[in-house]
């Protein structure tokens, strides 16, 4: 790299960075916040009450959902002409989980299925929006039952926050509407333009009316999605009852909705800090306790700590048999933590959301 080149970069690179530890920082001040408003007797009450059947549950559960999130992502790669076996893409799966929970930002995982599956193939961006549009389409459904919810349930949120979404839905909806009529337009024209930007965003428009939109798959997207959701909010029923909340599921599901939409704010360390927020600002709400909220919540992310741990044994084995086939192979695993720290050409930005 020439020095203009190394140059130009770095200012990038540094505000990367700065935009990875300022994402992470705000996560972690709103889980000091929280401690300071409710006492730490409600984090410590989370992490006393997971129980042996608890744990139990959350594998299974998570089992569930994973197989569900990636038959997801199978249907839509196959859709843009990947190859991906669903017994792989299971194993891949619940590694990116793994590494979303343990390394920082909460998204390097998908990054690094994405990118992996994209060399695997020989296409890295056609692999890289695979994995974008698979969880585009779990937000889809995410954030639809959300606005269901709101809907339904109004009085859940606070008056100034609900007039504040209520007012970026109205602003959204002209501007989604007039993307979707411009976007195929503007997208046949740049299919040979000189310039790569152009292309890219061409072949990004194609692969979303192929892979997400088309007949073939939005059905299969819809399915899986509904079937990963209601895995998560099975999940958080559980961390309900587990730390001793005993109120219907009729009044627990909203809340759970909303905290699962809070998860996919940028904001967060790992998933947590905007769910445990909302959570406890729900419970509060109607009248079930913010301690017994941010209660909740801790127990949930416990959880899915605990639901994501088989990705452990799937980068364990994995890298090992890896290293049995092709020695190299190894240095090359190990090197993973350390390019998912480092820029991705081309890669948009993942929500913290499990969904």
């Amino acid at each position: 790299m020439t020095a203009a080149a190394h140059t130009s970069a770095s200012p990038e690179a540094g505000k990367r960075v700065l935009w990875t530890w300022a994402r992470l920082l705000a996560g972690a001040a709103l889980l000091g916040f929280l401690c300071w408003q409710l006492g730490t007797g409600a984090l410590l009450d989370g992490l006393r009450a997971v129980t042996v059947p608890a744990v139990a549950a959350a594998l299974v559960i998570g089992l569930l959902t994973t197989v569900f999130s990636a038959a997801r992502w199978v249907l839509i790669a196959r859709s843009l002409g990947l190859r991906l076996p669903l017994g792989a893409a299971v194993a891949s799966y619940y590694r990116a989980l793994f590494l979303n929970v343990v390394l920082p930002g909460g998204v390097l995982g998908d990054v690094h299925r994405a990118v992996r599956h994209g060399k695997d193939e020989g296409d890295v961006g056609r692999g890289v929006r695979a994995v974008v549009l698979e969880r585009t389409g779990g937000q889809v459904v995410l954030i639809a039952a959300g606005v269901a919810v709101l809907t339904a349930q109004p009085t859940l949120v606070p008056t100034q926050a609900r007039e504040v979404i209520t007012m970026i839905g109205i602003a959204l909806v002209p501007v989604v509407l007039c993307l979707l009529a411009v976007a195929p337009v503007v997208a046949r024209r740049w299919a040979d333009s000189g310039s790569k930007w152009r292309r890219g965003t061409a072949a990004t428009v194609a692969d979303l009316r192929t892979g997400l939109l088309s007949r073939r798959t939005w059905p299969g997207v819809l399915g899986f999605s509904a079937a990963a959701l209601a895995g998560h909010l099975t999940l958080f029923l559980v961390a309900a009852r587990v730390a001793g909340t005993d109120a219907p599921i009729t009044q627990l599901l909203p809340i759970f909705l909303l905290a699962l939409l809070a998860m996919g704010l940028p904001v967060n360390v790992g998933g947590w800090g905007p769910r445990e927020g909302v959570t406890a600002l729900t419970f509060g709400v109607a009248g079930l306790g913010a301690a017994q909220g941010l209660t909740v919540a801790v127990v949930y992310g416990l959880l899915s700590a605990v639901a994501s741990l088989p990705g452990a044994g799937v980068l364990a084995f994995g890298s090992r048999r890896s290293a049995a086939a092709d020695p190299a192979s190894l240095q090359r695993v190990e090197a993973v933590p350390e390019r998912l720290d480092e820029p991705v050409e081309h890669v948009p930005a993942f929500s913290g959301g499990r969904q």
